[in-house]
């Protein structure tokens, strides 16, 4: 499609006139119109024009000067929209549409809020829930952008030139004023930016508070073991969305407790502060339900890791219907997916680099989820929508991983006793995935938790399973494409925990594994070069154990535990709601022979009382406890339908 005529605008315009001044609504969908083919000259003859359809075209950005003052209503879904900004030329904008286009995130819609006033639905949604949220983080940027500038001012010698120490102001606001969650942080420093400049050419101190745009009123807001359940029906999908959260309350009530048992040369209990408890995954938004259970938890990878300590503070989850993403400082849910008649089971981050239309390169965080329904669904987290879903098994998918060395290739274990490896490969100009498959692996039990070896990802994968502890060779210079499991690992010989499940496996460093098997009361640690050192062309070995971590007594299964490798860290609920807090760097470090008993937890966080949470809530038990990286922060999911979040001091 070539540039735009006057004689195209009225074919396609209405009411049906000679005259451009006279349209008030225009189709200019599915023309494949790039950005340069808008004319602002042109389009600004449509003097009255209302409603404008710019939907399925290839528009990367939208004039600045297209004139359209009174347009009330405008689609631009399914382009390659990169940027919002240009949106302020339309200020009588009531509805607004930019629905499939992979490059705007959650600071866009952010950005949407604040520029255009009077908007009161985006993609068919309410606006308002976005407009609180703007406000709220409007108030508390302008609060600490004016505490900078107090301090700033204080600071500045008198015989500083005025204007470079305005400039030198903005800057440093802009580098130093911090507030809300890593997602977020292009809309902060965008409103960092104006609030700064607004402060200096006020002349600052009489600046207190942002300007907040008007908004229309907002509508009143409305013990057995467990088994998971089958799925019959399979309605569609429901696109990814940024949703508020739901707090079931502050969370200074939690209590927590430390370990006694610190004289034995461990280490001293972090000092972990509750932050939120949520309710984010109840069926039809019901505060009421206390049902539905919540299984696994991933916090998203801090991929621009250039930065010393950087971290993530971003976490997604999975229960029931839907999968939740939580800022965990805010406590807000960024966003919720949902697809009704699925029971997510497992969620795993990766990213990808993808390359438009234009030549531009992209990196994108892909959460993948998976449950029941044995299909995977691969959401493009930060554009708010699903790119792509695998049927992957004809069973539920149990657990799934992405692989530690390469970006696209996805592991995923299913009831059906399989474990399959797959190259998602890289999504293409209209964001498909064409997954393939690279390796079958045959397990003789239901594969539970999936675990590439630390020190060699891409030879060996270890799956704790409802019969043990398995491991496969996955190179993919081997032959052949399906294998059997080619070592079982036994951890007492001779005894019945030799054919125990185990739920729970994660590699503590590069050596050390901790693993956890139903109805022991204990998590072993153990070595895997010790153990694969010594095992020859044996189908099992007895892993060799360096100490084991006291546990509960219970026979519940299921509760998952983690690691933190650089921290020492490993973590694990129980069917008390306790959250278990293990710090083991002193049994890495220490010569053998170690202590023969099991060693006591270095903490357990207490799970608050019924009353404590508002709720019903007589017990509740922990499924599992994750933590990021730096154990900053640290999320727990229970079977009662809550996320709790603490965070280290």
């Amino acid at each position: 499609m070539g540039p735009l005529s006057a004689r195209l605008l009225m074919q396609r315009g209405r009411p049906k006139s000679d005259r451009l001044g006279k349209i008030r609504s225009l189709d200019l969908s599915g023309l494949k119109l790039l950005s340069e083919h808008l004319d602002p000259k042109l389009l600004s003859r449509l003097t009255q024009l209302q409603e404008l359809d710019l939907s399925n075209n290839q528009l990367e950005t939208l004039p600045a000067n297209l004139g359209l003052s009174h347009l009330r209503i405008l689609r631009c879904a399914n382009n390659q929209l990169g940027d919002v900004t240009a949106l302020c030329q339309f200020p009588q904008l009531e509805e607004l549409s930019l629905e499939g286009n992979p490059f705007l995130t959650v600071s866009d819609n952010l950005k949407i809020s604040f520029l255009l006033p009077k908007l009161r639905k985006v993609n068919g949604k309410d606006a308002s829930s976005t407009s609180s949220q703007v406000e709220n983080l409007n108030r508390e940027l302008t609060s600490r952008v004016t505490a900078h500038w107090e301090k700033f001012k204080a600071a500045v010698s008198p015989e500083e030139e005025a204007e470079k120490a305005q400039a030198d102001f903005v800057k440093s606001a802009v580098r130093d004023v911090r507030y809300g969650p890593e997602s977020l942080s292009e809309f902060t420093q965008w409103r960092v930016r104006m609030i700064s400049e607004e402060l200096v050419a006020s002349g600052g101190p009489q600046v207190h508070e942002a300007d907040v745009p008007e908004r229309p009123p907002k509508a009143a807001a409305a013990q057995e073991p467990r088994a998971r359940p089958v799925a019959k029906k399979r309605p569609d999908d429901i696109s990814l969305n940024l949703s508020p959260n739901k707090r079931v309350c502050t969370s200074s009530l939690a209590h927590v407790e430390g370990s006694p048992q610190d004289s034995d040369g461990g280490q001293p209990a972090p000092d972990l502060e509750p932050l939120h408890f949520l309710q984010c995954h109840s069926k039809n938004n019901s505060p009421r339900d206390l049902d539905t259970q919540l299984w696994a938890c991933a916090f998203e990878p801090a991929w621009e890791e250039g930065h010393a300590g950087a971290t993530s503070q971003t976490v997604a989850t999975c229960g029931g219907e839907a999968v939740c993403v939580i800022d965990c400082q805010t406590g807000i849910v960024l966003h919720k997916y949902k697809a009704p008649g699925e029971e997510f089971f497992s969620v795993a981050w990766t990213a990808l680099t993808v390359v438009t239309q234009a030549g531009h390169k992209k990196r994108w965080s892909v959460l993948a989820a998976a449950g029941l329904r044995g299909l995977v669904r691969l959401l493009h987290v930060r554009a708010g929508f699903c790119c792509g879903v695998i049927r992957a098994h004809k069973k539920a998918i149990a657990t799934l991983c992405f692989s530690p060395t390469h970006e696209t290739h996805l592991f995923t274990a299913s009831y059906d006793k399989r474990i399959i490896l797959w190259d998602l490969g890289v999504p293409n100009h209209d964001y498909d995935f064409q997954a393939s498959q690279l390796l079958t692996l045959d397990t003789t039990s239901i594969p539970l938790r999936l675990c590439p070896v630390a020190s060699c990802p891409d030879a060996y994968l270890l799956a704790g399973c409802e019969g043990g502890c398995c491991c496969w060779d996955v190179r993919l210079d081997q032959p052949p494409r399906r294998r059997p499991c080619e070592v079982e690992f036994v951890f007492s010989e001779g005894s019945e925990a030799a054919t125990r499940r185990v739920d729970g496996l994660a590699f503590v460093n590069e050596d050390v594994v901790a693993s956890k098997g139903n109805g022991l009361g204990t998590i072993c640690l153990w070595s895997w070069s010790q153990t694969w050192g010594a095992r020859g062309k044996r189908p099992t070995l007895a892993v060799v154990v360096l100490a084991r971590l006291q546990w509960s007594p219970t026979r519940l299964a299921y509760f998952s535990l983690s690691t933190c490798p650089g921290e020492g860290i490993v973590l694990c609920g129980d069917e008390e709601g306790n959250v278990w807090v293990y710090d083991v760097r002193h049994l890495l470090t220490q010569q053998p022979p170690l202590p023969a008993a099991p060693q006591a937890p270095t903490q357990i966080l207490k799970w608050p009382q019924p009353w404590a949470l508002g709720q019903m809530v007589t017990k509740t038990m922990v499924n599992t406890v994750v933590a990021n990286p730096t154990f900053t922060y640290l999320t727990a999911l229970t079977d009662s339908n809550i996320v709790a979040i603490w965070k280290r001091q």
